[in-house]
């Protein structure tokens, strides 16, 4: 049998068909727009509990769904590869494997067969714009698009050297250009095209913003919004947020977390710890509550235009938010303004601490804080409940699959000469739709040699060169009460089950075609 047929057999096993039947089609092929965020926190946004000002995200979800346990990959650009594909980004060589971290990463490039949704989608007649940061292998217009924004420069919101408009490099930007204004800019003017000259086309739009991923940089009049705000401390500040996760129906299994080291309590903490943490967190803010207005200005340009109602709108983020300390770019200039072009802050432990209230960890780790994303999802005329919550556990694998499934375009079965295996994630249209059960299927992680491996309630979870931890999600989403000890053999077969999935998955990930082959136990 061919290696890479165990790993499919394994997938296929344990993922059943989430439904008999098709979904009922949709009065009118809906457009797709995906408005991702770069190292924002689980409760940032107002409606996942936070005290940042996010009205557009607010009323996205009042009118449509929140998911309370979506995933990402803990990163950046496996993230980006994982949504764009419907596979692991392991199994398209886009993110390494603990026993081999120099294989693929960042440089990694994917299979022939490991297609990015917009080429998929251009088969079924779609436009597809993007705009922001790709972090992918290729081009955007390789991978798809039809027209692009690419912001390369990730060090510089205000003077960004190199960005480029359909794959031609542009001037360096002048002083006014802020980078979340002009990512949202570029979205618009391709919707504005689209709707003057192929307005009959459903469109796909990726809108990438770089917010509020560090340096920490945002206009000065969006900071001043959030003086003083933070000055109450970490420990008051989480417990609010936790406090109105509750009042939300969300996270009722959650208790605060234990700080992660570095970050401390408030009282732990000198007179010029805490004026450094607020002064983050004010910019922090400020670039989440600029990004917020910013996707107003997009969503505003669709009701214009008449075709939001139908379009399928995604937000997430990329990953957990970043405790990440270091200096790049043009560096920090000694006495610059906080947020200023002249300045380069990151937000730090203890500001990751609170934007990811109530987990554990942050960016890069697979415990809860690193992997935890807000999703919303809003489509008029698709979703019966409005404002209502989904608490099945999804993937960004799953992002795929269901925008393919609700465009009416099957999933390929070959990319050329190439047999393209089934996706790694499963079509959630109908959980999305009518919050119907979603079949029990295992979730996996790998980052930097951390590593997790969730299946129904239960989770293990290992920090890199540490060993295994294990948790029940469904009192504990938290992750504070290890029960490694008291469940010795679930821990092993969960770990094992890791091993498998990752060994089979690695095999695959070299492999340059799939046979046909009959499905095998995993």
């Amino acid at each position: 049998m061919s290696r890479f047929l165990l790993l499919l057999a394994c997938f296929s096993a344990v993922l059943p068909s989430l439904c008999a039947a098709p979904p009922a089609a949709s009065p009118r092929t809906p457009n797709f727009l995906i408005l991702l965020a770069d190292d924002m926190g689980f409760s940032d946004a107002g409606c996942y509990g936070g005290e940042i000002a996010t009205p557009n995200l607010d009323k996205l979800s009042q009118e449509g769904v929140r998911f309370t346990q979506a995933y990402n990959t803990a990163r950046c650009w496996p993230t980006r590869g994982a949504l764009l594909t419907g596979f692991y980004a392991q199994h398209i060589r886009r993110d390494t494997f603990p026993e081999d971290p120099t294989a693929a990463g960042t440089k990694g490039v994917r299979p022939s067969w490991a297609q990015l949704l917009p080429a998929l989608l251009k088969q079924g007649g779609y436009a597809t714009y993007h705009s922001g940061k790709w972090h992918i292998d290729g081009t955007p217009q390789e991978g798809g698009f039809d027209r692009s924004y690419t912001l390369l420069d990730q060090d510089r919101y205000f003077s960004p050297k190199n960005h480029a408009l359909n794959g031609e490099k542009l001037p360096s930007a002048p002083p006014e250009y802020y980078a979340t204004t002009a990512i949202a800019d570029r979205a618009i003017e391709f919707l504005k095209e689209h709707a003057a000259q192929t307005p009959k086309k459903p469109f796909f739009t990726f809108v990438a913003f770089t917010a509020p991923h560090f340096p920490l940089h945002a206009p000065r009049e969006d900071v001043a919004r959030y003086k003083g705000r933070y000055d109450e401390g970490t420990d008051t500040l989480r417990e609010a947020r936790l406090q109105r996760l509750w009042d939300k129906g969300m996270l009722f299994n959650a208790e605060l977390s234990e700080p992660t080291a570095p970050a401390r309590s408030w009282a732990a903490l000198s007179e010029a710890e805490r004026a450094a943490f607020a002064t983050r967190m004010e910019v922090h803010a400020a670039m989440i509550d600029r990004m917020d207005r910013e996707i107003g200005r997009i969503l505003a340009e669709l009701r214009t235009a008449g075709t939001l109602e139908n379009t399928v709108v995604l937000f997430l983020s990329d990953n957990g938010a970043s405790a990440e300390s270091l200096v790049r770019g043009d560096g920090n200039q000694p006495g610059a303004v906080p947020g200023s072009a002249q300045s380069y802050l990151c937000l730090e432990a203890q500001g990751a601490n609170l934007a990811n209230t109530p987990l554990r960890y942050s960016k890069t780790f697979v415990h809860e804080g690193g992997i935890s994303t807000p999703l919303i999802v809003r489509w008029p005329v698709g979703i019966k409940g409005k404002g209502e919550l989904r608490e099945q556990p999804v993937h960004v694998v799953d992002i795929a699959p269901t925008l393919l499934r609700l465009a009416g375009v099957p999933w390929p079965k070959k990319a050329g000469e190439q047999p393209v295996p089934p996706a790694d994630g499963v079509d959630i249209t109908w959980v999305i739709r009518d919050n119907r059960p979603l079949a029990s299927r295992p979730l996996w992680w790998a980052h930097e040699g951390n590593r997790a491996f969730r299946l129904g309630d239960w989770k293990w979870v290992a920090l890199k060169g540490k060993p295994g931890e294990l948790y029940y999600l469904r009192g504990d989403r938290a992750e504070a009460r290890d029960l490694a000890a008291a469940n010795p053999e679930r821990l092993g077969e969960m770990e094992a089950q890791w091993s498998r999935m990752s060994a089979r998955m690695r095999e695959a990930s070299l492999e340059p075609a799939l046979t046909s082959q009959p499905p095998a136990a995993p």
